[in-house]
């Protein structure tokens, strides 16, 4: 089974965000069982990569560039977010249930 936004978002429990990174708490309602996932808190597409020369000429459009740069936490419209990034990393903690139409921790 493909990874949706509705099959992960059944299994969010809380997301803490903090300067440096996205905490996805993911549990399984059929198991009780939680695991935690953390991404770095940047784009999911790619990391926002700033050189020494970007930094020491142009500190302005780095910081700009740093800061200001949309992320995307969860969206149905959007395939690729930090959500799906978080749960992809420990989605083999996971196992497609047909019977149950979601994610069993295993």
């Amino acid at each position: 089974m493909p990874v949706t936004h509705a099959n992960v978002v059944s299994l969010l429990e809380y997301v803490k965000i903090d300067s440096f990174s996205v905490i996805c708490y993911f549990k399984c309602k059929e198991t009780n069982k939680s695991i935690v996932s953390s991404v770095p808190f940047e784009p999911y597409e790619g990391s926002i990569e700033l050189t020494w020369t970007d930094i020491l000429f142009h500190p302005l459009k780095s910081y700009d560039r740093y800061y200001h740069t949309p992320i995307t936490i969860y969206s149905e419209d959007i395939h690729e977010t930090i959500v799906l990034k978080a749960f992809l990393k420990v989605s083999n903690s996971f196992k497609w249930s047909k019977e149950k139409n979601s994610y069993i921790f295993v």
